[in-house]
């Protein structure tokens, strides 16, 4: 399992606008989300980091999208050679996990490199102003290290940006498999 941490770009970089769509069709667009603080991340069906979150992934999306927090994750993968990440799996992955969001395929890549993602996963937080607050880690837990998967570290984050604050600025870089380029 090759590690790759992600790119942690400037904080307050503007939200890099994208319309994508879910594996049903419907487009979700950034301008939905216009004026709302927004967690977008980068992720997919087969990576183990990603798998080892799921369940905490989905309780917290459930808990932090009731309290206002816009959330969408966006599968950059290159599913012609990694079948498990299609949009037809993206659909079961949806199902299986109970997941809340809307997850989004970005065949032709562009909006992941418009965010310089790098990893799944990886997690920008935006306030309601649109300018990066946050990237980093879910929290300190990697498949095989004993760590719990509690996700405190998005939770702080996205605690200071529902109210009105900066998150600390010391975040610590996401790990995961890079994601799958063409």
């Amino acid at each position: 399992m090759a590690l790759t941490p992600s790119s942690m770009i400037p904080l307050g970089t503007p939200i890099p606008a994208f319309s994508l769509p879910a594996p049903t069709g419907t487009l979700v667009s950034s301008s939905h989300y216009s004026g709302k603080p927004l967690l977008v991340m980068f992720i997919c069906n087969h990576c183990p980091f990603v798998k080892h979150i799921a369940a905490a992934l989905a309780e917290f999306s459930e808990q932090y999208m009731a309290a206002g927090l816009g959330i969408v994750a966006i599968n950059s993968n290159d599913f012609a050679n990694y079948p498990e990440d299609s949009p037809e799996k993206m659909q079961e992955e949806v199902a299986a996990r109970g997941y809340p969001f809307a997850y989004l395929v970005d065949e032709d890549q562009s909006v992941a490199k418009a965010f310089d993602a790098a990893c799944t996963p990886d997690f920008f937080i935006f306030d309601g102003k649109g300018k990066l607050a946050y990237r980093g880690q879910f929290d300190d837990s990697r498949p095989g290290n004993d760590e719990p998967v509690n996700g405190k570290d998005l939770r702080a984050a996205a605690d200071a940006v529902l109210a009105g604050k900066q998150p600390s600025e010391d975040q610590t870089p996401s790990v995961g498999c890079n994601i799958k380029w063409k």
